[in-house]
């Protein structure tokens, strides 16, 4: 009969056999995945005494990225995460699977508040990790609409709520997005100031709340911030012309109701709600519009104020639009003269070479005429046929008349 180790051993190489196989688990995330806390325990025992190979144990990742404490957090098995995070530290707590989550992120996502404050009791600083695209665990949970886990994350670190992801979007944009009213609650009286914020398309969580069909929610944030129902994105488009363009009706009206709303705002495609409603099929919403004095952009006399604004945002635009061709320009044209510079050097360097050339040509070309008119000059007579080329100099000396052929001879020569 085997003994307990023994049958434990057993089930632990057969589950190794069941579990590894495509997702290249070490045993430790077989068991772990498994949640048999009592062979997690035996692995962990059977290592204590190597620091060399627990440290590898835990830090192994299977080919989704995931380590042992990330499997059980995942799979929700509190008392596996509660012995594994003993020996983790936050390098390995926080070391992130493929889909960018780490054990605790995972867990936030997934709205396990139990696995969320085991992992933050032993390491609060889990609560800043975030993923490729700057996603916190407080962006996850407020997107999924898990409200205790969110309240405790921001019971625990209020400045959480002003961290934004890559894209611009806060947690509250996140909750805005899904109708998550009491998360929007939640984030709005830690951070009031978070109404306002934009992310890169110039929206702000009114922006993304209209887009939904939470029409109290819409009116939170009007509360928060009453300035937020006349502020336009990127495109010019206020909450009123995106609810028109959705088709959401019952917040079109209330927005149509609320005292201060502009009916007027005309965006960067020359569109007004009413257009924008008109142009994606919902005449229904046309027709409210148009019975609240919402006109289209062509029926409408321009005004002053309305056409300063736009000139001025647009002027903005083309400056920078301006100095980006202005860089590239700038790029290019470095380039250019590197290139200019290496062709002027070179035709320098073959223009004194000629030079060098033509000036030695000259120079004998005149030494020749010179040479050839004095000896025009030289009375035959004084010429013999065994004369030698080195004794005209001395004739010429002799001879006062030709003085100044012989300077010119010897200023050549």
């Amino acid at each position: 009969m085997e003994t307990p180790t023994g049958q434990q051993i057993f089930r632990q190489k057969k589950m190794t056999t069941q579990l590894t196989g495509k997702r290249d688990d070490t045993p430790l995330h077989a068991v772990a995945r498994d949640g048999n806390l009592e062979l997690v325990m035996e692995m962990i025992a059977n290592n204590l005494g190597e620091a060399a190979e627990l440290a590898l144990l835990f830090s192994k990742q299977n080919q989704a990225g995931e380590t042992a404490l990330y499997v059980a957090s995942e799979r929700g098995h509190v008392d596996i995460v509660k012995e594994l995070i003993k020996y983790y530290d936050s390098g390995l707590a926080s070391l992130r699977a493929r889909n960018g989550y780490d054990a605790f992120h995972i867990a936030a996502k997934q709205g396990d508040l139990e696995i969320v404050e085991v992992l933050m009791g032993v390491n609060p600083d889990l609560s800043l990790t975030f993923d490729s695209s700057n996603t916190t665990a407080l962006h996850s949970a407020a997107s999924q609409g898990h409200v205790e886990l969110v309240k405790f994350l921001l019971e625990k670190g209020s400045a959480l709520a002003m961290i934004a992801k890559s894209n611009g979007m806060t947690a509250l944009h996140s909750a805005a997005r899904n109708g998550h009213l009491e998360i929007l609650k939640a984030l709005l009286s830690i951070e009031p100031g978070l109404a306002n914020k934009i992310d890169q398309k110039g929206q702000t969580a009114l922006h993304m709340a209209v887009k939904g069909q939470n029409v109290e929610l819409v009116q939170e944030l009007i509360m928060a911030d009453p300035s937020l129902m006349n502020m336009v994105d990127n495109q010019g488009n206020s909450a009123l012309h995106i609810a028109s363009r959705k088709g959401r009706d019952q917040i079109v009206r209330k927005l149509l109701d609320i005292k201060g709303i502009n009916k007027t705002i005309v965006n960067r495609f020359r569109e007004t709600a009413f257009d924008a409603a008109e142009k994606t099929g919902h005449s229904g919403i046309a027709s409210i519009l148009e019975e609240h004095g919402v006109l289209s952009a062509k029926s409408m006399v321009p005004s002053t104020a309305n056409t300063a604004n736009r000139e001025l945002k647009q002027t903005v635009i083309d400056i920078k639009h301006g100095v980006q061709n202005q860089l590239q320009t700038a790029r290019l044209t470095r380039k250019r003269v590197r290139g200019i510079a290496k062709k002027v050097n070179k035709m320098q360097a073959e223009g004194l070479n000629n030079a060098m050339n033509s000036t030695t040509v000259v120079a004998v070309l005149i030494a020749t005429v010179a040479f050839a008119a004095i000896f025009q000059r030289i009375e035959t007579s004084k010429l013999r046929p065994t004369m030698s080329f080195m004794e005209v100099p001395e004739i010429l000396e002799n001879d006062s008349r030709n003085s100044m052929q012989f300077e010119t001879f010897s200023t050549i020569f």
